[in-house]
């Protein structure tokens, strides 16, 4: 408000007292001058009032100079700026920085409560800023803390700022690659050339295989031979028809063996219809399975013969 009264070369009447007139005062150029102080006045005081919250215009309005006006402002909110002066030094001892949110934003609030501080005439030196700044950084940063609190080298204020960008820069890549702030690295140191390698079979056997491998026994043969399975027996008959039969999901199924029958019934009168829509005659039905030695178990399932 001051700076805006100064333009308007109005500012000379918030600390001057009004003039008066003596009586029978006929001098033009001092009647001249009373009137146009008062109406500097007037504009001055105005002014002020549309600066203040229209709660406070009714307070205000009826103090007749700008000269009381301006005292009476001052008396209230300079008392107010002690009280300030106290927060802005509470504010700025309990700032603490966290790890929710980046050094460099929090180093700026920090800076903006350090130009409050000496706008209110609190000089701080340099020293205990950068100080200070360290001590706030957040629990995260304690190896980097104690390092700049260990450097013998006196380190000015835009130093330590770009210092703390440096390093959270770096902590930014390594949560990137999966890598902790201050993390030690190791580097891999090659074999000797003269030193033997060992090649895998060679030495003694760390753990051999206790499963044995599984022979299964021709069905056809009744032989159990490794290696030998029932579509390799070369007693197996090579004239069986090239016929397929029809799925009906009643749970039938065809067999050719009669000597893989568990249970066998002769049957007359039916038959089974084939793939080229002719019918072939069931001479039997019964169950019959292949006996596993290796799961000692057997399969066994409701089939039909047929001739």
């Amino acid at each position: 408000m001051l700076f805006y009264l100064t333009t308007l070369n109005l500012a000379k009447v918030l600390h001057e007292d009004a003039p008066t007139l003596k009586e029978g005062e006929t001098d033009k150029q001092i009647v001249a001058a009373v009137e146009a102080w008062k109406h500097s006045d007037f504009l001055c005081k105005n002014y002020i009032l549309n600066g203040l919250d229209n709660t406070m215009y009714n307070v205000y309005s009826q103090v007749k100079t700008t000269k009381k006006l301006w005292e009476s402002l001052e008396k209230k909110y300079k008392a107010e700026d002690v009280g300030m002066k106290k927060f802005i030094v509470g504010k700025f001892l309990d700032y603490k920085m966290v790890d929710s949110k980046t050094v460099t934003s929090q180093v700026q609030e920090l800076q903006i409560i350090l130009h409050e501080l000496h706008a209110e005439k609190m000089e701080l030196s340099e020293s205990f800023q950068v100080a200070a700044i360290v001590e706030k950084l957040p629990p995260s940063w304690k190896d980097f803390k104690n390092y700049l609190k260990h450097k013998h080298k006196e380190m000015g204020l835009e130093d330590l700022i770009v210092r703390l960008k440096i390093e959270e820069d770096n902590h930014v890549f390594e949560k990137k690659v999966g890598k902790h702030p201050m993390e030690s690295k190791a580097n891999l140191v090659e074999p000797k050339a003269n030193k033997k390698r060992k090649h895998f079979g060679e030495g003694p056997s760390q753990g051999k295989n206790k499963y044995k491998k599984f022979a299964r026994k021709c069905y056809i043969c009744n032989k159990q031979v490794q290696g030998h399975s029932a579509k390799d027996c070369h007693l197996k008959e090579q004239n069986y028809p090239n016929e397929w039969w029809v799925d009906t999901s009643a749970t039938r199924h065809v067999c050719g063996e009669r000597n893989m029958f568990f249970t066998y019934v002769p049957i007359n009168g039916r038959n089974l219809i084939m793939g080229n829509s002719t019918t072939s005659r069931v001479v039997g039905i019964g169950k019959s399975g292949v006996e596993d030695d290796f799961w000692k178990r057997t399969c066994s399932h409701r089939c039909a013969t047929c001739a």
